[in-house]
């Protein structure tokens, strides 16, 4: 049989990040914390967190929380169900889901409403690149993911969402600084971009359809959606920003696009594990209504230039 409260301590320490924190969130003393994962660990014959900081699940660590994580999910069914095995103020259950930063800071939060209110439910984000979002659903660290990534997960579900357009854009201030005589490849190569990390190609991709040209240009690194925005108004940089964010400063002569006017795309995919659970399944139907609704069809950007599906974007 499965020791729950140590396997709960261990999804704790994994979700926190600390032993002290998995102890507040549990109300025992953070000694207890230590002795059920140790125990579970010496049943187990195998180390379940690595200590840190923060404190990371190894990779028998994660399939354990992803068991804790669907196990709360189903027994948040059946209290809802049958309210009178809950105990006292068990609180609203809780799904853990993988989102990239540029969903978090468009269309995703109008999803996350709409679940709420239909469930009471709570969501915690895990907020990662597009292109990676599916690794943690992998590792079992969330249950569900906003991917950009087709590639189906092992034991889940796929949907196709749509896709969030891009534009590159600078400042007038830094057009007329580092462009003084227009765009072109050589310009591209030496005047500054902002990038949300390491990851983030999505710069690169547009200078390489647009231009036919690999930059390596100075880059200033703003791991914040509204961080590249505010930092690309402030003249630090040009990048490519979802276009809804955009949209408001191109109109307004804060921001212009840069030639050739170029816009691509990141096609979004939903993937959420087979599990038979409704809170799931509400939160599926919210998060495909919303993107139905705000991100362009799927046919229709792979009918024009630039449109790859599938690419890294800011995050």
């Amino acid at each position: 049989m499965l020791d729950y409260a140590s396997l709960a301590a261990v999804a704790a320490v994994a979700r926190e990040g600390s032993f002290e924190k998995a102890a507040a969130a549990l109300g025992v003393t953070p000694s207890a914390v230590s002795q059920r994962v140790k125990g579970l660990e010496e049943r187990v014959g195998a180390i379940l967190l690595t200590r840190g900081v923060p404190c990371r699940p190894t990779d028998i660590g994660a399939k354990l929380c992803a068991h804790v994580e669907q196990v709360r999910l189903l027994e948040s069914e059946v209290v809802h169900d049958l309210p009178g095995l809950a105990g006292p103020a068990p609180g609203p259950p809780t799904i853990r889901v993988a989102v990239n930063a540029d969903s978090v800071s468009t269309w995703f939060p109008q999803a996350a409403a709409l679940f709420a209110e239909q469930t009471g439910a709570m969501l915690d984000l895990v907020v990662e690149d597009e292109a990676h979002t599916a690794d943690r659903l992998r590792s079992g660290e969330v249950i569900a993911a906003v991917t950009a990534d087709p590639a189906p997960v092992p034991g889940c579900k796929t949907y196709p969402l749509g896709a969030l357009d891009y534009v590159a854009v600078a400042s007038p201030a830094f057009m007329a600084r580092f462009f003084p005589d227009g765009v072109d490849a050589r310009s591209l190569e030496t005047a500054p971009i902002l990038r949300f990390d390491r990851r983030d190609q999505l710069q690169a991709r547009w200078a390489r359809e647009a231009w036919d040209v690999r930059i390596r240009p100075p880059t200033h690194w703003t791991p914040s959606t509204p961080g590249m925005l505010d930092m690309t108004l402030a003249g630090l940089g040009w990048a490519t920003t979802p276009v809804v964010l955009a949209q408001p400063h191109l109109a307004s002569g804060r921001l212009v696009e840069l030639p050739p006017r170029l816009r691509i795309a990141v096609t979004l995919y939903w993937q959420r594990t087979r599990l038979t659970a409704r809170l799931l399944d509400q939160l599926t139907q919210a998060v495909r209504s919303t993107g139905a609704d705000a991100l362009a069809r799927i046919d229709a950007v792979e009918g024009r230039a630039g449109g790859t599906a599938g690419s890294t974007g800011n995050g």
